[in-house]
């Protein structure tokens, strides 16, 4: 399913945000074949290929996610996945742990229960005990099964216990949308932001995830680890990942494009929406500074507020809802911290706010795309 996916991606991707659209519209199938279903001969025989592959030079976000994982089990052996499927041929619903099992054995790579509430439950005890586990919800959605777990045991057993245990667990999210419907398309990353005791990341590249995966399997702390279903399998965001490249700490947001006449604050699925549309108006002779917002807990502002106090105006792009979400957050900081640079009011671009339709055409209309990020800036330099 791999294999078709791409080849549908690169077959209809026009720019990069077609082809994140493009790259979902297969995704479900991918998800129906890693459900424990018998898979074809052809699936089975690249699970194994997969295994024997040698370290590829271009990563899609998919894979940087799954050699990070690699890389860090290789390096430390109290590392272990746990989570529904990884264990499976194809390498959990979405291939993120292909060739893992094949590698490191039942003991490291573990298929829990479906219950979400054990899988939270259980990466806390077993990292309270020495371990560190990697954690993976099939998608951001089935973490709210676990919430107390993360919540009221991750993030503040080091505080209630006075520090005399840390908690290194990263929980790994599949989030945003892929004609999944309401219940499984959910963007809820303001939620855990809002938490302390957690750290939060959303990478919006293949580099990014890498690095940023790396570091919070090394971290003593819980993380909240992010990953954009719709830039998966995007072969466009494919990027060159040494095997020396160092963990990118986990509180330090940067800036991915420079421009002087408007900010764009973003993360996530949005960074590719967001850049692509900084080169469109690039051709209208408007000059966009796109910020990678990639850290929301500890939330990393100053390279937000250097570009605003360049810019003196800014955009706000997220995929979550418009009401009490990450995207008013970042606004209100901006407002907060640097309301004497402010030359016009600050844009916002979120999703509509209705539970996402699983009707493809309903889909694409609730989410933002380059065209509702290109009005917002000319409505801010107007």
């Amino acid at each position: 399913m791999a294999e078709e996916q791409e080849k549908v991606a690169e077959a209809e991707a026009e720019d990069v945000s077609a082809a994140a659209e493009a790259d979902q519209e297969a995704l479900p199938q991918e998800a129906q074949e890693a459900s424990g279903e018998s898979a074809p001969e052809a699936e089975q025989a690249e699970a194994v290929q997969t295994e024997q592959r040698e370290r590829p030079n271009k990563m899609r976000m998919v894979d940087a996610i799954n050699w990070a994982m690699i890389d860090e089990m290789r390096a430390d052996e109290d590392v272990f996945l746990m989570g529904e499927e990884v264990a499976g041929g194809s390498g959990g619903t979405y291939g993120a742990s292909r060739g893992m099992l094949e590698e490191f054995g039942e003991r490291r790579i573990r298929n829990t229960p479906i219950s979400e509430m054990v899988i939270g439950g259980a990466a806390v005890g077993a990292a309270m005990n020495g371990l560190k586990p990697i954690a993976e919800y099939m998608t951001a959605n089935f973490a709210m099964l676990g919430m107390d777990a993360i919540v009221n045991h991750a993030a503040k057993i080091y505080s209630m216990f006075g520090g005399q245990f840390n908690v290194p667990v990263t929980y790994r999210m599949a989030a945003t949308w892929s004609q999944n419907s309401a219940t499984h398309s959910q963007t809820i990353e303001g939620w855990f932001a809002h938490v302390p005791g957690l750290k939060v990341v959303y990478p919006g590249t293949p580099k990014d995830a890498y690095g940023m995966l790396r570091a919070a399997i090394q971290d003593p702390d819980p993380v909240i680890f992010y990953e954009s279903i719709n830039l998966y399998y995007n072969r466009r965001l494919a990027e060159e990942i040494p095997a020396d490249m160092a963990p990118i700490p986990l509180d330090r947001n940067v800036v991915k494009r420079e421009g002087s006449d408007v900010t764009i604050l973003t993360y996530g699925r949005m960074l590719s929406v967001c850049l692509g549309a900084a080169a469109k108006l690039e051709k209208e002779g408007i000059s966009a500074e796109v910020v990678d917002m990639r850290v929301l807990r500890p939330l990393d502002l100053e390279p937000a507020l250097a570009s605003f106090k360049k810019t003196y105006r800014a955009v706000v792009a997220t995929d979550d809802w418009r009401s009490v979400g990450m995207g008013a957050e970042l606004a209100a900081s901006l407002y907060e911290h640097g309301f004497d640079y402010l030359d016009a009011p600050i844009e916002r671009v979120a999703q509509k706010e209705v539970p996402t339709p699983y009707n493809r055409t309903l889909e694409l209309s609730a989410f933002p795309d380059e065209e509702d990020v290109i009005n917002a800036v000319k409505k801010v330099i107007r």
